[in-house]
């Protein structure tokens, strides 16, 4: 199907199936093949802004995903929003927004920084529960897993990581574990790698 035959009527749909299962499809599309929905990048601004939440959710997502093959730096130009729905205080729309900015990160490097930054501010946010504030963190460190080589010695972020191992929720204490894990191995590897080197 060409970019300029792919109908969004169902996303106006009066049959909330029917239009969410579509929504479903949009997802799926934007996931293996984001430049089929890059054309239509006002319509996922548009439903970001829009009041209908689930839509709202998926084109966060999509947006996310579409950064893979933006090079009008559109993507860039929501980051800004995406900050502000990571800091909303709402654990669904947070975790939307982690997502996408992760996704925003990896495709745009330059933006790295300042993405990994509002990030690791996701521990001073304040949710309706800490349990909700703990879901965040974790998803957060899932975030980071894929920066390891960033974020091994930036001490916000390890202690962004030891926080979130004293974590009473088991599921975030154990990716926090992980990850410290992970990036211990890798300093020591690379320390050991330079002490050879040294002594050749």
């Amino acid at each position: 199907m060409e970019n300029k035959l792919l109908n969004l009527d169902k996303l106006d749909s009066h049959d909330a199936g029917e239009k969410y299962h579509f929504a479903k499809d949009l997802l799926q599309m934007a996931k293996k093949n984001p430049a089929k929905l890059y054309p239509y990048f006002d319509r996922w601004v548009m439903m970001i802004k829009g009041d209908n939440n689930v839509l709202k959710w998926v084109a966060t997502d999509i947006i996310g995903h579409l950064s893979s093959v933006d090079t009008a730096e559109a993507t860039v130009q929501q980051i800004d929003g995406l900050v502000k729905f990571l800091h909303s205080g709402n654990l669904i729309t947070s975790n939307h927004a982690i997502f996408s900015l992760g996704l925003i990160a990896k495709n745009k490097p330059e933006q790295r920084e300042r993405i990994i930054k509002e990030l690791l501010a996701i521990s001073k946010a304040v949710f309706t529960s800490d349990e909700c504030k703990d879901i965040a963190m974790g998803k957060v460190v899932d975030t980071l897993n894929g920066f390891r080589d960033e974020i091994q010695d930036d001490e916000a972020a390890l202690n962004f990581i030891r926080q979130a191992r004293l974590c009473p929720r088991i599921a975030t204490k154990k990716k926090a574990d992980a990850l410290m894990n992970k990036i211990t191995k890798a300093s020591k590897e690379q320390l050991g790698i330079k002490r050879m080197v040294h002594v050749n």
